[in-house]
Order: C-alpha cells, then sequence, then structure tokens
C-alpha cells in the first residue's frame, strides 16, 4: 500500500470521510455517495477520486486525474504569485537645515515612491548642535505630511532614535 500524499489534494483511497458529494468528469453533480461507492464509480470511468474541497460538508470529489490537479493548482499559484506586487519600503534623509529647492527634489521622490505603491521612511539626521533643535526637523516632516496629504497618510508619527527623527508615510 503506497504512503498517503503529504501536500496535496487527498484522493481514492486517502479520503477520510464516509461519505462524499460527488462530481463526474462533465460537471454534473452525482450527489452526495459512500466514498467507497465512489471510488468504485471513478475507476470504472478511468480517473481517480479527488477530494477538490475537504472542508465542505459532506467533502466535495471529482472525478480527475490527479497529477493533472495538481499541476494545474501549482500553475494557478505561480501566476497568482506572480502578479502579487510587494509593498518597498523606500527611505528619504534629509536635514534639519534643508535647503527650499533640496525639499522640493525629496519631495518629487517621494511622491514618485507613493505612486508606485511604495511606503515611505522620511529620516532627518541631526549633526552636533542640530540637536538643541529638534522641533526643526519636526516643522519639516509636518510640512511634507501636509504638502503629501493628498496622496499619502502618515502611518508612524514622527519619533526620536538616536540622532535622528524618523517617520513613516503610506499610499492612501
Amino acid at each position: 500500500m503506497t504512503p498517503p500524499p503529504k501536500s496535496g489534494p487527498r484522493f481514492n483511497q486517502f479520503i477520510q470521510s464516509d461519505t462524499v458529494r460527488v462530481i463526474d468528469g462533465e460537471g454534473e453533480n452525482l450527489g452526495v455517495l459512500n466514498t467507497r461507492d465512489a471510488i468504485e464509480q471513478a475507476a470504472a470511468v478511468g480517473p481517480d477520486l479527488v477530494e477538490v474541497s475537504p472542508n465542505a460538508d459532506p467533502p466535495v470529489a471529482k472525478f480527475l486525474d490527479v497529477g493533472k490537479f495538481k499541476y494545474e493548482a501549482q500553475k494557478k499559484a505561480n501566476a497568482q504569485r506572480k502578479t502579487q506586487k510587494t509593498q518597498d519600503i523606500k527611505e528619504i534623509k534629509m536635514r534639519p537645515n534643508i535647503d527650499e529647492h533640496d525639499y522640493q527634489v525629496k519631495l518629487k521622490n517621494v511622491v514618485k515612491f507613493i505612486d508606485n505603491g511604495d511606503k515611505v521612511k522620511v529620516t532627518i539626521r541631526f549633526r552636533g548642535r542640530e540637536m538643541a533643535h529638534q522641533q526643526l526637523g519636526m516643522e519639516l516632516l509636518q510640512k511634507l505630511s501636509e504638502d503629501m496629504k493628498e496622496a499619502a497618510k502618515v502611518e508612524a508619527m514622527p519619533r526620536m532614535e538616536g540622532r535622528q527623527m524618523l517617520m513613516v508615510m503610506s499610499p492612501k
């Protein structure tokens, strides 16, 4: 006797339920049958009896080829993985006394990242005596969030970490 499948759908003798709702190869519902009878009917037609919906009550089983069913499921999973968009975190670094033109360039980059669907972590680094003027960094981050309020929301409010102030923005 072959061991039960480690992954994938249960089929034929590995179906643990006593009764199953059976669907034949053409998609016709044959009703609720005893599992043993359903396996015999599937063997008569040719393919295997594959459990397609194990969580239903009773489980739904279909007359299918197991290898083909696994292959189709794998293909579907790969297609979903391919179309999935991962959200990256982009970082923009500034200084508290940034010039207006430099600020506009950084703002343009933040807009570009947000439009691509990425989160943006804005870091303001304080050096030397700038630590005494943390309110300048806070004002800069508030100005940035005000400029971006149409396209993005502030996910993590500005906070200090050592010598730098951080804020995370994400697309709306």
